[in-house]
């Protein structure tokens, strides 16, 4: 029996264990939250290599993306050079093509052309965001905003690339927890606050869940929301 651990820096009380069967194969699959703590999520890699079938890094990627360049985040890197004898992915992959066809296929019923769609971070998920752009839709790309608290909001993808040649270096040094919802700030939220203005002008709201659910207003009647991890 095959057995995959995600290891991530979210919150463990949202750990799970299932044995499930995918194309034949026998397979348990884990996950294992380290609360936000980098040592922990590290102590949990080596505990487990050479003993499971694969790692899934979680609650953050190996690496960021704008246009075709990408920005390892070192704490990412750090974490994933523990795993010496079990090979170990994050969800980047995923997100650069199974998400860019479901943005697609969603095009067919909600017609992303001329929406206003808030997208809270485009580098977290550059191929929902690209594709969105290239269907037409209205984006605001919030990376500034929600990322690094600054704002900055930007309609156009070619200006934040511009910018994050600049930043993105920088900020892929600093603590994961400084720029993401890790551990317990996954289970908080920021209502009221002054990003609320831009989830208030948005018809849709896309991007990663625990970015949306830590910033937008309570009350998002009739919005359309675009994300993933709704556990």
């Amino acid at each position: 029996m095959k057995h995959v651990v995600s290891v991530g820096l979210g919150s463990s009380t949202r750990d799970s264990y299932i044995e499930t069967e995918l194309l034949g194969q026998p397979i348990i699959i884990e996950r294992r939250g380290a609360d936000g703590s980098v040592k922990a999520a590290i102590k949990f890699i080596e505990e487990l290599d050479g003993k499971v079938d694969a790692f899934g890094l979680g609650g953050t990627d190996l690496f960021i993306q704008i246009a075709n360049k990408r920005y390892f985040l070192r704490e990412s890197l750090q974490i994933a050079s523990h795993a010496k004898k079990t090979p170990l992915v994050c969800g980047a992959g995923l997100k650069d093509t199974l998400e860019r066809k479901v943005v697609s296929e969603l095009d067919k019923t909600v017609h992303w052309k001329n929406k206003k769609v808030l997208v809270v971070s485009a580098v977290d998920r550059f191929g929902m965001a690209e594709t969105l752009a290239q269907l037409g839709a209205d984006c605001t790309f919030g990376d500034m905003i929600f990322l690094l608290g600054l704002d900055m909001p930007f309609k156009k993808l070619k200006g934040l690339a511009r910018v994050a040649r600049i930043a993105a270096p920088p900020a892929t040094k600093m603590p994961i927890k400084w720029l993401y919802p890790t551990g317990q700030n996954q289970e908080s939220t920021k209502d009221h606050d002054w990003r609320s203005k831009y989830f208030e002008a948005a018809e849709v709201i896309a991007g990663d869940f625990h970015l949306i659910r830590r910033y937008a207003p309570k009350d998002l009647q009739g919005k359309v929301i675009l994300t993933n991890t709704t556990t």
